[in-house]
């Protein structure tokens, strides 16, 4: 809700598009340093701390971009933002993979996804509702925008003390200390691999969302209907997550990780080609099932692939790339779509995800835990977990009995 309604309130103050630009470019900016510090932190405490930082900074930094009345103040507010969702989201990740059997992880980063896209979904919308007019009226309804969503950042405080109670020193002792070198931890087989897969996933999402209104606008695509079909892909995508188990056992995360970036790189080139609006939701709605895929279960590959006690560094190492991708990407689209056309962006993402599908052929990295490359049937019989582990909703996780994790 924040990210379009911080756009509004710079230009309701009086910025031009390349304002715009820096400051949704200072979102990404801070992450780029302190997410690797953050990870290790992590890697030998706890979880939750994290959390209610995150929120803090999430809830204040949106609350005080209402308040700004400069452009330079409200790139440090996003700044601030954008660092609290760094501390958010290594700390919910982290949580998962340490409170997830092996068996399970595809599962839970799923659903952990779901509620990502559940915002992606609802955010913008609520963040429309709010904005209206232009010049003084713009700034002034985005300003309540902006306050609105620190208030709705703020309710997640009244569930974090759940979390500080399922993920104390138990939590934190399950992996062993140690500082792995950055270097090394990007070496190991599949974590690359997987921080790459995130990038491409990421960078298509994000570019989509940019310039699918410039192609509507080329092809005469009333901007209601594109909004419609940007939100066929969100819904496409949660959809894709919720039936993310059975897929699972039927292809194996290999097979469904390779064939959905290889497809979501044909759709999204094919997204350059002139066909009706019927085709275009087809496609989209095609592009965000394969895209939902993506990012769960390359968090499933770097955590797997990760040494012992530097999975959350791994983690954090995987948004780097994530945030070097929403900066570089969209950069490169208004490139790529000055040199040659705006339909070329398209082109250049079909490129990236194909080549994530090529990486994601080789398979995740082994580790002494998870000796498996997929969570597939033999693993699960292996263990002894029958068709629990993956099937129920509420079991098979670590933690206490009759308390479902996640």
């Amino acid at each position: 809700m924040a990210r379009p309604a911080t756009a509004y309130r710079a230009l309701g103050v009086g910025a031009d598009e390349r304002a715009v630009g820096v400051i949704a470019g200072a979102y990404a900016l801070l992450p780029l340093f302190a997410a690797v510090p953050l990870g290790r932190r992590t890697d030998r405490g706890r979880c939750a701390p994290l959390l209610v930082v995150g929120v803090v900074l999430i809830s204040a930094g949106c609350a005080l971009s209402g308040l700004a009345g400069s452009l330079a103040s409200l790139a440090v507010w996003s700044g601030v933002m954008g660092l609290g969702h760094l501390c958010f989201v290594i700390g919910g990740q982290s949580i998962v993979a340490r409170r997830s059997a092996p068996e399970d992880q595809d599962r839970n980063f799923g659903h952990f996804t779901i509620g990502v896209s559940l915002g992606q979904l609802m955010g913008p919308v609520a963040a429309g509702l709010f904005v209206s007019g232009q010049g003084d009226e713009m700034a002034r309804t985005s300003a309540l925008a902006l306050l609105a969503a620190a208030a709705t950042g703020a309710v997640a405080c009244t569930s974090l003390w759940r979390i500080e109670d399922r993920t104390a020193v138990r939590g934190a002792a399950s992996e062993p200390s140690g500082k792995a070198p950055v270097l090394g931890i990007l070496r190991t087989r599949g974590v690359g691999a997987g921080i790459f897969i995130s990038l491409a996933v990421l960078s298509a999402t994000d570019v989509l969302t940019a310039y699918l209104p410039v192609i509507g606008e080329e092809r005469g695509i009333a901007p209601g209907v594109v909004g419609l079909l940007l939100s066929l892909r969100a819904a496409a995508t949660i959809a894709c997550r919720l039936v993310m188990t059975p897929m699972l056992r039927l292809l194996g995360r290999t097979v469904l990780l390779t064939v959905t970036c290889l497809t979501g790189g044909l759709l999204c080139a094919g997204i350059a080609l002139p066909v009706p609006v019927w085709a275009l939701a087809v496609m989209l709605s095609a592009l965000g099932f394969c895209l939902g895929v993506g990012q769960p279960l390359s968090m499933t590959t770097v955590v797997r692939a990760a040494p012992d006690g530097a999975r959350s560094t791994a983690l954090a190492l995987r948004l780097t790339g994530n945030r070097l991708g929403q900066v570089a990407a969209p950069a490169s689209a208004g490139l790529v779509a000055g040199l040659v056309g705006t339909a070329a962006p398209f082109v250049m993402l079909g490129v990236l995800l194909l080549l994530a599908g090529v990486l994601g052929a080789r398979g995740p990295g082994r580790t002494g835990t998870d000796e498996t490359e997929d969570a597939g049937t033999e693993r699960r019989d292996a263990e002894g977990s029958g068709t629990e582990g993956a099937g129920a909703e509420g079991s098979g996780t670590v933690g206490p009995p009759g308390r479902p994790v996640i």
